[in-house]
């Protein structure tokens, strides 16, 4: 395991694993090193992107990754529904293994399953082996995006879920996905279902929280998504894949630096911290990272890069703090409801992270969500 390298990337999720395709592209001849602690890359996810999110340059090494696509979505609040027509669609974590895993087959590249990071510096990794050996990785440039356990914010909320992909007895009939069923009653914050047809016969449903407490019962929120299921008539065959996810939402986080090592993924601030959604940042930072020199990563395009993206987040912040403090957990969904009322390409650059001056003023003027507490929106907060 001892070697040089241009580039080790620590962890082999979302972020780095587009940042391993994105280099074998673009770079071919890199020698890139992968650590990742579980017995796989990607982990147990499932990700999803809009169409508009992405350059023509990222399209060419992220589309093999594609599983699913459809031309549009819905959204049903209670009292509020709306089609929106940009394409969605769906990269699963097998997929990205299985790419990831061929593509470090190659002279000069390594990927290391079962193998724990213990010490990351600017240039080098210390890892300790699968078989308990301790090993040192060195690296022009070191990338570590080992996820939102690795400093996570304390002043947060959180989108919690699970997920089951289920086969039916009969088609579903559904053409499209439907990102937020806000219908289902609120409870432990906003709640919606989100469910994604990836076959005729196959969905995913996700029983979703935006709450103040990152607690999940898991036999509570198996029941709540087979009565979704049963109230939509669909017989369900099998639980082929079950998947959770507990994600910080902060209104306090830093903004990413351009400092060696690269601090990437949702630990780096690569993230929007309003819905948890990072496909738009991780294809930016892979696409500059492969397009830069390894020795010339840490420069002047990074820092704009950085920037950019911490003007965003900063904004976004914002958001949160209104969404968690100013409203009672029952009465959030009002806010994403009035959200969605919004002009589509608005909703598309929110997403995405790319909001204008303008996007920030026509989400913010106007009359208020209904629930909007005064008293918590003036209560000072405790640091």
């Amino acid at each position: 395991m001892n070697g040089d390298f241009d580039y080790a990337l620590v962890g082999a999720g979302l972020h780095n694993g587009l940042i391993a395709l994105a280099l074998r592209v673009h770079q071919p001849g890199a020698r890139v090193a992968v650590v990742e602690r579980g017995p796989r890359p990607g982990g147990n996810h499932t990700w999803c992107f809009h169409a508009g999110d992405l350059d023509d340059a990222a399209r060419a090494w992220i589309d093999p990754l594609v599983v699913a696509r459809w031309p549009g979505y819905d959204v049903a609040f209670p009292a509020h529904r709306r089609r929106l027509d940009a394409v969605y669609a769906c990269v699963s974590s097998e997929r990205l293994a299985a790419r990831l895993t061929e593509a470090l087959d190659a002279p000069g590249c390594a990927l290391w399953t079962g193998a724990v990071a213990t010490e990351v510096a600017a240039d080098r990794v210390t890892v300790r082996a699968a078989d308990g050996g301790v090993h040192e990785v060195r690296a022009t440039v070191v990338i570590d995006a080992r996820g939102p356990d690795h400093g996570a914010p304390t002043a947060c909320g959180w989108q919690k879920f699970l997920g089951q992909e289920l086969r039916l007895a009969a088609p579903h009939g559904l053409d499209r996905p439907v990102l937020m069923d806000a219908t289902v009653d609120q409870l432990d914050g906003f709640r919606f279902v989100y469910v994604l047809p990836l076959a005729p016969d196959r969905l995913l449903v996700e029983d979703t929280y935006f709450s103040d407490g990152s607690m999940i019962d898991a036999a509570a929120l198996r029941a709540r998504v087979a009565a979704y299921v049963a109230d939509r008539g669909w017989s369900v065959v099998a639980v082929e894949r079950e998947e959770t996810g507990i994600l910080p939402l902060p209104w306090r986080a830093a903004a990413p630096t351009a400092t060696a090592p690269l601090r990437a993924g949702y630990a780096g601030g690569w993230f929007h911290p309003v819905t948890g959604y990072s496909f738009p940042m991780a294809a930016r930072v892979a696409g500059h990272v492969a397009a830069t020199p390894a020795a010339a990563l840490f420069g002047p395009g990074l820092t704009r890069l950085a920037a950019a993206h911490g003007d965003q987040l900063g904004f976004a912040l914002r958001l949160n703090k209104m969404l968690f403090r100013w409203f009672p957990p029952a009465r959030r969904y009002h806010v994403l409801e009035r959200f969605y009322r919004l002009p589509e390409p608005l909703i598309r650059r929110f997403y995405a992270l790319e909001l204008t001056a303008l996007d920030r003023a026509r989400i913010l003027v106007g009359r208020p969500p209904r629930g909007l507490s005064l008293r918590a929106a003036l209560r000072p907060e405790v640091p």
